[in-house]
């Protein structure tokens, strides 16, 4: 794997709760790492939890210098979850409410998995303060043959094999793992058993911003087909394959997905 950026020579990173009065949800606490920068990028993570994307948005501080926001979920990681937040739909609002309270503009949304489902759900609402997404193998979508794998029940280490092309780079699970992860059942709270929305579909024809949707190409969770489907039903969007990884690009390859993400126009 990818040796860890060097810490001195990132940009300064500090880590801050912020308290956001969301219409659908009421008030809600949000806890977010925060690379500062120009020009910022918000990164959403997947079911995995925020430390699937802890080493990646050090990296792309380190490589583009530009702010990097990297939050965690309500109800991910041990975190409070207000209960006014019930789906995907109220918890894309209090990203819309962070960027508002932040008054960001210009903002490139990169979210993995259940992210890239929330940045589709963010790219709706957020108007001119997003300039453009990236969607890395993300759910949420109903595609026909290609049914997405059920990971509630499987532990770490079974969701680990189903997510890396190569599953002796995964991370190792901590000792004594072997349930469900809490950030899973955080995840299932959010999109439900399904973990789909039959409405995403249709409405991913409505973004009017560049997209791009990116797919490993051993991804057992969402296969590549799903992920052209993804890409299809985006007016503009453009789909990379990416090879010698799976469903974590951003653990299992990031320079690879760094250097892809450096070759797109939307960011």
């Amino acid at each position: 794997m990818t040796a860890p950026v060097p810490t001195a020579t990132l940009p300064p990173a500090h880590t801050e709760t912020h308290r956001l009065d969301v219409a659908s949800a009421g008030a809600v606490e949000l806890t977010v790492q925060d690379h500062d920068g120009t020009r910022p990028f918000l990164l959403l993570h997947g079911g995995g939890g925020v430390r699937t994307m802890t080493g990646f948005a050090g990296l792309l501080a380190e490589r583009t210098r530009r702010r990097v926001l990297l939050p965690t979920h309500p109800g991910f990681g041990g975190t409070p979850r207000a209960p006014g937040l019930t789906g995907v739909a109220e918890l894309a609002e209090v990203y819309v409410r962070l960027l508002d309270t932040l008054e960001l503009t210009g903002v490139t949304l990169i979210g993995n998995s259940f992210g890239g489902w929330l940045a589709a759900e963010i790219a709706h609402r957020a108007g001119p303060r997003v300039s453009g997404a990236v969607i890395v193998n993300g759910i949420g979508i109903q595609v026909d043959g290609h049914p997405m794998t059920d990971v509630r029940g499987m532990s770490v280490a079974e969701i680990q094999a189903h997510s890396f092309h190569d599953p002796s780079r995964a991370p190792r699970p901590p000792a004594g793992d072997t349930g469900p992860s809490p950030d899973v059942q955080a995840l299932v709270g959010y999109a439900g058993p399904a973990m789909t929305d039959p409405t995403l579909l249709r409405r991913l024809g409505e973004l009017a911003l560049p997209v791009h949707v990116l797919w490993g190409e051993s991804d057992r969770i969402v296969d590549p087909d799903y992920g052209k489907a993804y890409a299809a039903a985006i007016p503009g969007a453009t789909f990379t394959l990416l090879p010698r990884t799976g469903h974590l690009p951003q653990v299992e390859t990031p320079e690879e997905l760094l250097d892809a993400l450096l070759g797109l126009r939307c960011i």
